[in-house]
């Protein structure tokens, strides 16, 4: 497998919130473009306003409360929420070009977001069937602090993940989160750390370089 540079992905941060019919068909049109040469490879990181997003796997009975807006998406998963304080990262890959391994590209991702959490300070993990990245919230119970949804079309990914760095965490209860009813949904500022985004985004920057080595295999994907 031939090494892809890392110069040869765009970084594209948005300040203002996007909405996410938006950012959905911006996604598409560039997968098309990534998967025809005729674009960079994209990482792109922003907030939308609030809304739910329902994945391939996502049952009515666990929309709740449809308070915001409900769209449905073609990534794989549940329902997940995404509004202002968390910070979202949608990850346009070429797997043609690097390995086309769907596994190692989402244990990868998760790894990205657990080594970036702890640059300050949270440690954090996956857990064995329950999607997402895991903490320990303030009162000592397991909680989610971030989510994974992936999609692969042309072998080129779509979505990535969303991390709460100071969402209005009561949003979350219109839904099942990921499917996921027996734990809880934590911030890093519930946590007692605050980081403004464009911190959040520098430090993810800085550990990407791990993260793509990891895809290239030069790191255990297990």
């Amino acid at each position: 497998m031939a090494t892809v540079p890392e110069n040869s992905i765009e970084w594209r941060r948005s300040e203002a919130p996007v909405p996410y019919r938006r950012a959905l068909a911006e996604q598409e049109a560039r997968n098309a473009a990534i998967a025809a040469g005729e674009a960079d490879e994209l990482v792109w990181l922003l907030e939308h306003p609030p809304v739910y997003t329902a994945g391939t796997s996502a049952p009515p009975g666990e929309l709740l409360d449809p308070r915001f807006e409900v769209v449905e998406t073609g990534r794989g998963g549940r329902y997940t929420y995404h509004g202002p304080g968390q910070r979202v990262g949608y990850v346009l890959l070429d797997l043609a070009k690097r390995g086309r391994d769907v596994r190692c590209f989402v244990h990868s991702l998760e790894g990205w977001v657990i080594a970036t959490l702890a640059d300050f300070g949270v440690e954090s993990w996956r857990t064995e069937g329950r999607i997402g990245i895991w903490t320990r919230d303030v009162d000592g119970s397991e909680a989610k602090i971030g989510a994974i949804g992936v999609r692969i079309r042309r072998w080129v990914t779509m979505h990535g993940f969303a991390v709460n760095l100071d969402p209005d965490l009561t949003h979350f209860g219109g839904i099942v989160p990921c499917g996921i009813a027996d734990f809880g949904v934590t911030s890093l500022s519930k946590l007692g750390i605050e980081v403004a985004p464009e911190e959040w985004d520098e430090a993810l920057q800085r550990r990407a370089g791990g993260f793509l080595a990891a895809l290239a295999g030069s790191e255990t994907c297990t």
